[in-house]
């Protein structure tokens, strides 16, 4: 019991913890402030998501639907890449939420860990953001006969 009545009755101790717990302000310099749009965030973090294995799609059934259509029209830009994202960004920190579709027999529980520790150290990487938490919302599952039935019930 000394021991503990002692360290907490030292004054150094709690400023110890209090200095090492704050991490420098990356995006703030002696030459001024750095910014980093939510587009930026959501680019880097729709790349990010689709390099995992295992991710066959992203956005929700609609959003999909729309980027297909999107994709025909000619001159279009090609995918967009940060369908299926949705950020938050602040001054120094980010949230970021991904709708995505995964291959049949993939583990959702793995996946869905691998996404988000790429995603976070990608977006941290890449803009110096601090993720707070990344949000992994399954919202279909990829069997690759699918395609087929669906072209096999119209004729």
């Amino acid at each position: 019991m000394t021991q503990s009545a002692t360290a907490q009755g030292t004054s150094s101790a709690p400023a110890a913890r209090t200095s090492t717990d704050r991490t420098p302000d990356r995006l703030t310099t002696s030459d001024g402030k750095i910014s980093v749009a939510q587009s930026v965030v959501q680019k880097i973090a729709g790349r990010s998501c689709r390099e995992v294995s295992g991710v066959h799609a992203m956005g929700t059934s609609s959003t999909r639907t729309f980027g297909a259509i999107r994709e025909r029209i000619p001159g279009s830009a090609g995918p967009n890449i940060a369908q299926g994202v949705g950020v938050e960004v602040g001054e120094t920190q980010a949230a970021i939420d991904l709708d995505i579709v995964v291959e049949y027999g993939v583990s959702i529980a793995d996946l869905g860990r691998s996404i988000q520790r790429n995603v976070k150290q990608q977006v941290e990487l890449m803009t110096g953001l601090e993720v707070v938490e990344v949000n992994v919302n399954v919202d279909d599952v990829y069997v690759s006969g699918d395609d087929e039935e669906a072209t096999s019930r119209v004729s």
